[in-house]
C-alpha cells in the first residue's frame, strides 16, 4: 500500500504519511559566513515513505517507538518535534507515536525531516494549537532545513540554505530508487574542497529547460562516488539501464527515471537483494494535506 492512501479518519488515533523526496538536480552557489551552503534544487515529492502512528495520551508524556529500534532515542527529530510544540501548550498534553521506518537512514531522501514535518503538522492539530503553516515552517527550520519544505508539502524549486521554497509541477513520472548499503557523512562531503560552491545561479524560468524529471545532475555525486567504490559500483549499474540515473541529495541513494510503472518495476528486479529498492510515483502534494489540513 503507497503513502498515498488516506489513513483512518479518527485522528485521535490515526497513521499519517512522511513523504520523502528526490532532488531532480542539487548544485551550490555560494556559502555564507556561518558555513550554511546556499543550494539549488528542486524537490520532488514521492508517493513512498515513512508513515507515523500517533495516539493522544491522558498524561504529558512523549513516548516514542520504532520499528527499528536504534531510533528510539532523545536525539530523533520526531522527540524533538514533539517536545518543541508541547512547550507552547497552556495545559501539557502527551502523545504515543510509532514511527514505521521504510525509508533508509541517511540516504539522501529526507526521511528524518519528513518525520519531523508529519509530527509537528498532526501534533498542531490534535492538540489544537491553531498555529498556522508560515507560524509551523519557521518552527521546522530550527530543527532542519528541509523541514520547511516538508510542512509546506508541494513539489518546489528550493533555494538558500532550504527555507526559500517556490512551488513547481513538472512532469509525472516513476522512480526507481535503489541505496547501496554504505553509509554516507555528509559534513565530509560538505568539507571536501573540491565541492563546487560556486556554480552560475539559475531562475525559475530556466527549471523548463533542465529537461526534469527525466535528466538533471547532482554537484555532490562525484565526490561521492569517488570515495564510495559501493556507491560508484550501484550508479554505473544503474546507468547500464538508464543513461540519466544520479544521486539524491549527498547519497548514498540513486535513481532513475520511467514513464511508466512497469519498466521501472522490471529493472528493479533486476537489481541487488543487498540494495533498499523500491519504485515511487511523483506527486505534487503531500498525501498528508489531504488527511490534515490548514484553516
Amino acid at each position: 500500500m503507497s503513502n498515498s492512501t488516506l489513513y483512518q479518519s479518527h485522528l485521535s488515533k490515526a497513521r499519517f504519511p512522511c513523504p520523502a523526496k528526490l532532488n531532480l538536480f542539487l548544485q551550490f552557489i555560494g556559502q555564507r559566513d556561518d558555513g550554511y551552503h546556499l543550494l539549488q534544487s528542486y524537490f520532488q515529492l514521492i508517493d513512498f515513505g515513512d508513515e507515523l502512528d500517533i495516539e493522544l495520551t491522558s498524561g504529558s508524556d512523549i513516548e516514542l517507538t520504532c520499528s527499528q529500534k536504534e531510533l528510539e532515542s532523545n536525539s530523533n527529530l520526531v522527540i524533538k518535534a514533539a517536545r518543541l510544540l508541547q512547550s507552547k501548550l497552556k495545559y501539557q498534553q502527551g502523545a504515543k507515536i510509532h514511527l514505521n521506518k521504510k525509508l533508509p537512514i541517511g540516504g539522501g531522501v529526507g526521511g528524518g525531516s519528513s518525520d519531523c514535518a508529519t509530527t509537528l503538522i498532526v501534533l498542531n492539530h490534535l492538540w489544537a494549537i491553531g498555529l498556522d503553516i508560515d507560524e509551523l515552517a519557521l518552527i521546522g527550520e530550527s530543527l532542519g532545513a528541509d523541514v520547511p519544505f516538508f510542512i509546506r508539502g508541494q513539489s518546489a524549486f528550493v533555494e538558500g540554505i532550504g527555507e526559500k521554497i517556490t512551488p513547481f509541477k513538472v512532469e509525472n513520472a516513476y522512480f526507481l530508487v535503489i541505496q547501496p548499503n554504505c553509509p554516507i557523512s555528509t559534513s565530509e562531503i560538505f568539507l571536501n574542497p573540491l565541492l563546487t560552491r560556486n556554480s552560475k545561479a539559475i531562475t525559475i524560468r530556466d527549471l523548463e529547460t533542465l529537461g526534469l524529471p527525466f535528466e538533471g545532475f547532482n554537484r555532490m555525486q562525484d565526490i561521492v562516488c569517488e570515495s564510495s567504490p559501493s556507491v560508484s559500483s550501484a550508479l554505473k549499474w544503474l546507468k547500464s539501464h538508464n543513461k540519466n540515473a544520479r544521486m539524491t541529495g549527498s547519497g548514498s541513494s540513486l535513481f532513475a527515471v520511467f514513464d511508466n510503472q512497469e519498466e521501472a518495476g522490471k529493472i528493479a528486479a533486476l537489481s541487488d537483494p543487498n540494495w533498499l529498492t523500491f519504485v515511487a510515483r511523483g506527486i505534487d502534494s503531500s498525501p498528508l494535506h489531504d488527511v490534515v489540513s490548514f484553516t
